[in-house]
């Protein structure tokens, strides 16, 4: 089992018309529904509101094969994300956090044991880097789980969301060196490391602990730097109806194929061979390339997954194709 940690929230996402629609969001609740949509035993440690958009996210989040034995009630109201679009489907976010369910994060809601079973505990740090309650809160969950699991962190960055950029930067850096996979964005990166080239910071960070480093870049492909070396491939091109919740479903779709090798034990991952890293690469980017033609953060299902890998192969390394 993986075990997802951090904010289930709701997105309000605009139409054509003007009108906001809501649906389900956060991070790593993207993540453990791509999951569950993916086949894989998955868990969901959040704190979800009794109001009608947490029971709309509960029922997403069931709906998609995730385990709620973790779940935390929150007496404070669901939090909200307001989405903008840009002409490309780019999506930029504004957050209500302060007063919600993610705002109020104490570590008496962390479980005293994790499920039996679970192999690897995922964390993004898009609201928990931001939010001291819940940084605080996840990362005493991670200092207790560093010995027993392996642990994967998508920092996912939301700047505009932190009052302190410095202790942002600062709580990043730390979580570099608690866990063993990292996942991060081009675009990330150069908010955080401006004109450092992404391979030059995978390198760094990798020295710092971490098995395996990834960094996505758009339509450019993904880098990444694994036991064995680099692994580079190009990207997949797909007509974009928004790129809301690609990044988390590249995230789930590369935690699945990983966990489908067994690669996701901490001493298989340490030893992780170029090619079993470059399948796994591929899924990834094949599961968030999907994601991209729908709107929302609505990553495939299993079958959905197999049937367009049949009609459509794979891009084979130095080569570009339709997804």
């Amino acid at each position: 089992m993986i075990v997802a940690c951090g904010e289930a929230l709701v997105d309000l996402v605009p139409r054509r018309d003007g009108c906001y629609v809501a649906r389900p969001g956060g991070s790593p609740a993207n993540v453990a529904v791509g999951l569950g949509r993916l086949g894989v035993p998955v868990a969901m440690l959040a704190r979800f509101a009794d109001d009608g958009f947490g029971r709309l996210l509960r029922a997403h989040l069931t709906d998609s094969r995730v385990d709620l034995s973790l779940a935390v009630p929150a007496g404070e109201p669901t939090t909200l994300a307001v989405v903008t679009l840009g002409p490309e489907g780019g999506a930029e976010y504004t957050f209500y956090v302060t007063g919600s369910a993610d705002g109020a994060w104490q570590p008496a809601d962390l479980p005293p044991e994790l499920p039996s079973g679970t192999a690897c505990v995922h964390v993004s740090g898009s609201l928990a880097l931001a939010v001291p309650a819940m940084g605080d809160t996840l990362e005493a969950l991670l200092w207790r789980e560093r010995s027993r699991r392996t642990l994967a962190f998508d920092p996912n960055l939301r700047p505009r969301l932190a009052r302190d950029p410095a202790a942002l930067r600062a709580r990043l850096d730390h979580w570099i060196g608690l866990v063993d996979l990292v996942k991060i964005s081009s675009d990330d990166l150069a908010w955080l490391t401006p004109g450092e080239p992404v391979e030059s910071v995978a390198a760094r960070w990798r020295e710092r602990g971490p098995a395996v480093v990834v960094v996505t870049r758009g339509a450019a492909g993904v880098h990444a730097l694994g036991p064995a070396g680099p692994v580079d491939l190009p990207g997949r091109q797909v007509r974009v109806a928004d790129t809301v919740g690609a990044g988390d479903a590249f995230m789930s779709g590369l935690l699945a194929a990983l966990a489908e090798d067994g690669a996701l034990a901490r001493d298989r991952l340490a030893a992780l061979p170029a090619g079993p890293l470059a399948a796994a690469l591929d899924q990834a980017q094949h599961v968030a390339a999907l994601t991209c033609t729908r709107v929302g953060a609505e990553p495939p299902w299993r079958a959905e997954l197999d049937a367009d890998s049949e009609a459509r192969p794979a891009a084979a390394p130095g080569r570009t194709a339709d997804a």
